[in-house]
Parts: C-alpha cells; sequence; structure tokens
C-alpha cells in the first residue's frame, strides 16, 4: 500500500492470537472531572479485575452532548485536562486506550474527536468524525453536528501486533464505504465510539454493526454511553461486538456496564479463506479510493 496523503498509520506491538477488549459503557455525571475520575476508575476495574489489553469509551463521555454545549466544553488536543487523564491512566496499567470522543477545539474550529494512547502513556493519534450527524424527524429526534462541528479529513489507524484497528465515530457507519476503505487499509477491527439516538438505536445500531462486521470479514465495536433519559440527546446504549461472521459476540442494554470480551484473531486468517470475498471483488469493474 503506497503513501495516503489523508492517511495516518500508527504501529504498536503486542504478541498473541487473542485479545482480549473491555467496552466501558460510562453513564454521564455533572461535571467533567467527576466524569474523568469515573472513567479512570472503570478503566482500572476493566484491567485488574477483568485482564483487558484494549479498553474502548463511547463518545461523548465527559461532557453533554449537545450541539449548544460543544464548544464550551471543547479542549485542545493532547493538551487538555481529558488528554492528560487518559494518558496517565493507559501509562499508569500498561494498556492500549481509545479513548472514546470528546469535543477537540483548533484554531477555532471544533471537532468530535477520538484519541488513542499507547501503555506508556503515549500519544498515538486522534481521528476527527468525518460524517457529521444531521437528522430531523419531528417528535423523534432533531439534531445537527453541522451547526458546530466540522468534519475531519483523515483516517486513523494503528497496530497491535499483527492486528490493525481502525476507529471511526457513530454516524460514520451508516456509510459503508468508510468501512469498506478501512478494509482496503488492511484494518482488521473497526472501532465506533457511538452515541445512537433511540429512535433510529433499536432499529439499526445491531444492524449496521453486523453488516459492516460481515461485508469486511472483521471485528467490529460499538461502543454507547449509557442511556441518560434527563437529558436533552438521550443515547440508545447496547454497545455491542461483532465478529467476522456479522454474529453479536456480546451486547450491552440500557445501563452502565462493561463489555469483556476475548476476541479470536485466528478466525479472521480463517474466514478469509474459507469465503474469500475481499479478494473476489470485481475491481476491474469498479473500485473505491481513498481521495488523495
Amino acid at each position: 500500500m503506497g503513501p495516503v496523503k489523508r492517511l495516518l498509520i500508527l504501529s504498536i506491538r503486542m504478541t498473541g492470537k487473542t485479545l482480549r477488549v473491555a467496552l466501558i459503557q460510562l453513564s454521564g455525571f455533572p461535571t467533567k472531572r467527576e466524569a474523568i475520575a469515573n472513567a479512570q476508575n472503570q478503566v482500572r476495574i476493566a484491567v485488574k479485575e477483568k485482564g483487558a489489553q484494549l479498553v474502548i469509551l463511547p463518545e461523548c463521555w465527559n461532557s453533554t452532548y449537545s450541539a449548544g454545549e460543544f464548544r464550551k466544553n471543547a479542549e485542545q488536543i493532547p493538551n487538555g485536562d481529558t488528554s492528560a487523564a487518559l494518558s496517565k491512566i493507559a501509562a499508569e496499567l500498561g494498556i492500549y486506550l481509545i479513548g472514546g470522543t470528546f469535543p477537540e477545539e483548533d484554531g477555532g474550529r471544533i471537532y468530535n474527536t477520538c484519541t488513542v494512547w499507547g501503555p506508556k502513556g503515549e500519544f498515538l493519534g486522534k481521528y476527527r468524525k468525518m460524517h457529521l450527524f444531521e437528522m430531523d424527524i419531528p417528535g423523534k429526534c432533531t439534531f445537527s453536528e453541522p451547526s458546530t462541528l466540522t468534519p475531519g479529513n483523515q483516517f486513523l489507524t494503528f497496530m497491535i501486533g499483527d492486528l490493525r484497528i481502525g476507529i471511526g465515530i457513530c454516524y460514520d457507519q451508516r456509510f459503508a464505504e468508510f468501512a469498506a476503505i478501512n478494509r482496503q487499509l488492511g484494518v482488521d477491527f473497526l472501532v465506533f465510539p457511538s452515541a445512537f439516538d433511540t429512535y433510529t438505536g433499536p432499529m439499526h445500531f445491531e444492524l449496521i454493526a453486523r453488516a459492516r462486521a460481515l461485508d469486511n470479514s472483521m471485528f467490529v465495536a460499538l461502543c454507547s454511553p449509557a442511556r441518560d433519559t434527563t437529558q436533552d440527546y438521550v443515547a440508545y446504549g447496547y454497545s455491542t461486538i461483532c465478529d467476522p461472521w456479522g454474529r453479536v459476540l456480546c451486547c450491552a442494554q440500557e445501563k452502565p456496564t462493561m463489555l469483556v470480551q476475548d476476541l479470536d484473531l485466528n478466525m479472521l486468517n480463517e474466514i478469509k479463506t474459507q469465503i474469500p470475498v475481499l479478494r473476489q471483488k470485481r475491481l476491474d469493474m469498479y473500485e473505491l479510493n481513498v481521495k488523495k
């Protein structure tokens, strides 16, 4: 694979044929400081009691998911308080940490951004939400991220051992091309911090996760905040991990939950051999490319 202008690829190490992953479906807290302290405590439990090697946090876990609140709560990355806390807990526990998302301020613009941290607390990169959520179903859900946020324009992948992991954020999962590009980039595990709404969530959340996993012969994880009906925007919950067969390996419900799952990485090559859809694509007839 040649260089891609808008692609950031990072490499890190881990050995073994399984990866123990923890998805933490966090509840909200009145202040950012309380939310950060709770997240750090839950990450410690995931590692010290459950043995997680990779911990994943949800979308917009440290502040209100509200177009009117994004700028108020935005931080610089990697120099803000939330970044410092994520770096510290990753180094303390010696783990890889996908730090969910929180609002990022850069040059006067606001992004919905996911950060990734290594076992020494090193900042491995950030992914800015590429597809901004806009929905208007009267009486059900009305929301407009483009009214406040700026879309990102880089893909982000990183490696744990031989496993390449890609990052998307919530609405990105609705675009099959996004997952297909990550597949072309060698991604075998695609992670989406995701705060789906409670109207489309029951219809689409699991369905999309299974479809993206099956279509691309990859593991897919969706990590949601817990449901909080006191908020203007109510997240669906139901964090989910699917395997490359499109099967649900584990699923939360509405409340704060910690999902811990061992991913059998041997399955990746087995499926690619048994049903070789990835090498049977008719690239002489169609193709999908990252724009340079």
